[in-house]
């Protein structure tokens, strides 16, 4: 995953309550079980005016002019809601994506968000409406939400930040807290256990 310290970009608004996970990318969409090849099926409902001849909607938001290469969507209450899938996230990742700002996400969207390098950030329904159209700087190491030079606080679990800061899931997280403290552990086991332990050149 690329590590997340700091995102500039301008902030498009789909400030819909209850985006779920269908219509961020429909079950159609998903053809493959990798982490590619699932941007050109994002909003697909949404986005186009026929989705098999990809005919685009110039009145959706991501299809506007001003919205191209943006890194920061605006949604409602509850986004990511409906279904578990993971899709849903490799698909904002790989359109390019890196921050959502909403008042509240489904908890299991928030989730993979987290594992997938795609910052979550929850703030104040007022404020994400504010925020639309604007250039923002998002500071994840000091929790700060920029724009028109006012600032906002957002929280975030501090795992959760490392995770995003160093571009690590949750096992690979777990290794590099633990890899110093690999060696100590073999040493002991190998005197505690020699049995299970070949010896070199058997």
């Amino acid at each position: 995953m690329k590590p997340i310290s700091t995102i500039a970009s301008l902030a498009v608004p789909m400030l819909y309550d209850n985006i779920d996970t269908d219509t961020i990318i429909p079950s159609r969409e998903m053809r493959t079980t990798g982490r590619t090849g699932l941007a050109d099926g994002l909003f697909a409902p949404w986005r186009y005016l026929d989705a098999d001849r990809r005919l685009r909607d110039p009145r959706f938001v991501l299809n506007q002019r001003d919205a191209i290469g943006t890194r920061v969507l605006l949604a409602g209450k509850n986004f990511g809601c409906g279904s578990s899938r993971e899709h849903a996230v490799w698909a904002l990742a790989e359109f390019g994506i890196e921050a959502i700002i909403a008042p509240s996400f489904a908890p299991i969207f928030r989730s993979n968000c987290l594992t997938n390098g795609l910052l979550p950030v929850v703030l104040a329904g007022e404020v994400v409406a504010q925020l639309a159209w604007q250039m923002l700087h998002i500071d994840l190491e000091a929790q700060t939400v920029s724009a028109g030079g006012k600032c906002w606080q957002f929280d975030i679990e501090p795992e959760a930040k490392q995770m995003l800061f160093l571009g690590l899931d949750r096992v690979d997280l777990s290794f590099a807290r633990l890899r110093s403290a690999m060696p100590r552990w073999l040493r002991r086991d190998r005197r505690a256990r020699p049995w299970i332990y070949l010896e070199k050149g058997r």
